[in-house]
């Protein structure tokens, strides 16, 4: 399928080949950022009366993801430089919450243990306003964008700081960082985001209390939850001390696991649940960061993760980490809440000057 353009739509910075109209290349970018591309040209041929085929659709719309990541990586560039990109519009946030997390996409090419899957890294930045715990008012999400990366936990943590001087966090009043606790997170923490607030999403840490439990008393369920609500309770208000006083009972009583033990083995699990916590105490003020108004949850990262994994995750999708690459920029941008998808695919003359 060739892509021309008339020349007065040159500047639209359109593919150079196509017979397909700005408004049309829109079109078909949001079919291929939804859905399986072979649906996305059964969509198109039903309204518009066309014969194209999903191979057509994936090139048209990969090529524009191309862009994309090209247009991103010269932004990276020029931050490196210490050029800092102009900043969205949408700016001056009370509260802007930078949010980390991974999925899954199966490649083409086998990695050296013989499996197709490998994790692209998912940024969610979100912007709030304050909370007020005294009136009973919860944290007031805004906007959010995303990025989202087949790159290395090193080169996602240099688009997510892009991504952050782009959302403007240079004029945010506070700055959080929203994650697992994983240590490839605090590890682009340190290096990129030095001076925000480092928060362990709430709903983590009670998982590990919940797995803490089940691994103390396997064989009584009501037990279980009855003790994962009262440590829950505790680290809720605070009670750090006493929380890791009850995690250290439950792991002497457990006994030290064998040296080649399963991960799943109760006296594994105890020992790594009350590591997790001990060395991750700072980010787990929980009392603090609600007299602050500041969310605590992660839902909007898993939620991102989520909407990344359906367009590219499944058992029958096989990506080339290029192509993968290609269709992440342009969900991201389809997912992006800050313009309309075609003003970020395809901007004005007049948008550009501005």
């Amino acid at each position: 399928m060739a892509w021309l353009f008339p020349p007065q739509e040159r500047d639209l910075q359109m593919p150079t080949e196509g017979d397909l109209s700005p408004h049309a290349m829109r079109r078909v970018c949001a079919e291929a950022a939804t859905g399986a591309f072979e649906v996305a040209a059964r969509k198109i041929n039903m309204d518009w009366d066309t014969h194209l085929d999903g191979k057509q659709i994936q090139r048209g719309s990969e090529r524009v993801g191309d862009r994309l990541v090209d247009e991103r990586e010269h932004a990276l560039k020029l931050l490196e430089k210490n050029h800092i990109p102009p900043a969205s519009k949408l700016n001056e946030h009370e509260v802007l919450v930078i949010g980390m997390d991974g999925g899954w996409v199966q490649n083409r090419e086998k990695n050296e243990d013989g499996t197709r899957w490998r994790e692209d890294k998912v940024l969610t930045v979100t912007s709030y306003l304050k909370g007020d715990e005294a009136a009973e008012k919860k944290p007031q999400k805004l906007v959010n964008s995303y990025m989202a990366t087949m790159e290395d936990a090193a080169k996602f943590g240099r688009l997510a700081r892009l991504e952050a001087e782009r959302r403007g966090i240079r004029k945010a009043q506070q700055t959080v960082v929203l994650g697992d606790g994983a240590v490839w997170i605090n590890t682009i923490v340190d290096k990129h985001f030095p001076h925000a607030e480092r928060i362990v999403d709430w709903y983590h840490a009670a998982e590990h209390l919940h797995d803490a439990t089940k691994a103390a008393l396997p064989d009584d369920e009501s037990k279980q939850k009855t003790l994962a609500e009262k440590m829950k309770s505790m680290l809720w208000e605070g009670k750090f001390d006493g929380l890791m006083k009850r995690l250290n009972e439950l792991s002497a009583q457990a006994g030290d696991p064998p040296a080649m033990a399963l991960e799943t083995d109760p006296r594994k699990v105890l020992r790594r649940t009350v590591s997790y916590f001990a060395s991750r105490r700072e980010q787990m003020d929980y009392p603090r960061y609600r007299k602050n108004g500041w969310p605590v949850g992660l839902g909007v990262v898993e939620s991102g993760v989520k909407l990344f994994n359906k367009r590219v995750k499944g058992s029958e999708q096989f990506w080339s980490t290029k192509g993968s690459e290609a269709i992440l920029a342009l969900r991201a941008v389809w997912m992006s809440e800050e313009t309309e998808f075609y003003q970020q695919l395809y901007p004005s003359p007049k948008e550009r000057a501005a």
